[in-house]
Parts: structure tokens; C-alpha cells; sequence
């Protein structure tokens, strides 16, 4: 996991993002995370690879960092965007929030998550490719997000994708979804299990586990 990191060069069309939680689903598919660039949403995570001689700054797919970029080269180049991710109604939702926010982002299609056959996914597939689709931003949650990104690449669509994690939810309730004061000081995870209760395993609980891990893994390359 850490080569994979370490030599992630930032030159392929699709991109995730790690936190610790996401960091251990991976570990199990390294197949599958080494078809993207990678980068890392989360300040501890950040903290501890920069520990160990990495230089990486957090990056992730929200109004708070890569979001508002993404969708103003889209508008400056004229660029086409999809949206696929979380339930049928929240979808709805977003988009609308988005698109009041970035009138001229021209958005080509969405549709919720909920892909239930293969003849689904490639209805799906088929959709984006049809619509010429230059961007396709994906939250469905790990690893099913990044499956669906390596399908829909390798169905022959030329685009760029983006995993978003939970942005589709967090914006169909508004598209500030973190108030200023929660980022400026870093209590990002504190307000999401303010919101989401059933995030406070994952936190409290998941998290933990997965700092021993990584840690592990960090300590074994710097001696290898």
C-alpha cells in the first residue's frame, strides 16, 4: 500500500481518495487502487505519512478543497459532467444545489447509485459514453466508487473520473455543507458524526484499528 502510494505519479484519467478507513478496504484490492491516482483526504493521514518523509497535502472531493476546481475547468473548457451516486431523491437534491451555485457548469446527466444488475451498469455505461461525458463524479462509497470508475473506463468512455465519497449527500442539504468555523478548525469528522450517528463507529472505532495498521505498514517500508 505504501509503494502504491509512494509511486502514485498522478498521470492516470480516474482519482480516489484515501482516509484511513478507505486505506484498510484497499489494502485488500491493491489491483484495484493501483488504476488511480491517489490522493488523501484526511488531516491524520496526512500527519502521518509526512511523518515518515512524505509531502502530501489533503485533497478531497468537496466544496473544501477539489470540487470547486473541478467544476470551474469544467466551465472554463467546456467541459460536460455526469453524476452518479446515493439515493434517487437526494440526488435530485444535490444537483440542484450545485447547479445554483455553478450556473454555467454544464451537468449532462445523473442518476442515483442503486446499480442492481450488470444490465444496469452498462445502460449506465452506455448513457455517459452517449453523452459525450468529459467528467463523471462518482459516490457510491469504497470500493464499489472505484469499481465503477475501472468499468466504466475500461467499457472504452476516455473521460476523467472522480470518486466523491459522501459529496452528494453532504450537498443535497446544502452546498456548504461544512460551516466555516468546523474547517478553519479542523472538526470536519466531529461535525459529520453530529449529522451521521452511524458514522461514529467508523471513527471511533474503525479509525483506530486503522491507524495501527498503516502505522505498521509505514514502520515495515522505512525498514525494507
Amino acid at each position: 500500500m505504501i509503494k502504491l502510494i509512494k509511486n502514485n505519479n498522478g498521470s492516470k484519467r480516474i482519482t480516489t481518495f484515501l482516509n484511513p478507513f478507505s486505506y484498510v478496504v484497499a489494502k485488500e484490492n491493491k489491483q484495484q487502487l493501483a488504476q488511480f491516482n491517489i490522493e488523501i483526504d484526511g488531516g491524520l493521514l496526512v500527519q502521518l505519512l509526512n511523518l515518515f518523509g512524505f509531502k502530501r497535502k489533503r485533497k478531497s472531493f468537496d466544496m473544501t478543497s477539489l470540487a470547486p476546481v473541478v467544476f470551474n475547468d469544467a466551465i472554463q473548457n467546456n467541459k460536460l459532467v455526469y453524476f452518479i451516486g446515493t439515493k434517487p431523491k437526494v440526488i435530485d437534491l444535490a444537483i440542484s444545489n450545485i447547479q445554483q451555485q455553478f450556473p454555467e457548469l454544464k451537468i449532462c446527466g445523473y442518476r442515483d447509485g442503486y446499480l442492481v444488475s450488470d444490465k444496469d451498469r452498462k445502460s449506465v455505461f452506455s448513457e455517459i459514453d452517449s453523452l459525450k461525458a468529459d467528467y463523471v463524479i462518482c459516490g457510491m462509497g469504497t470500493p464499489l466508487q472505484e469499481q465503477f470508475l475501472i468499468d466504466l473506463k475500461n467499457s472504452g468512455w476516455n473521460g476523467h473520473g472522480f470518486t466523491c465519497g459522501g459529496f452528494l449527500h453532504q450537498t443535497s442539504q446544502g452546498i456548504e455543507y461544512y460551516p466555516k468555523w468546523i474547517t478553519k478548525f479542523g472538526l470536519r469528522a466531529f461535525y459529520r458524526m453530529y449529522d451521521e450517528p452511524k458514522l461514529i463507529r467508523r471513527y471511533f472505532i474503525d479509525y483506530p484499528i486503522a491507524i495501527f495498521i498503516i502505522l505498521n505498514d509505514l514502520i515495515k517500508d522505512k525498514t525494507s
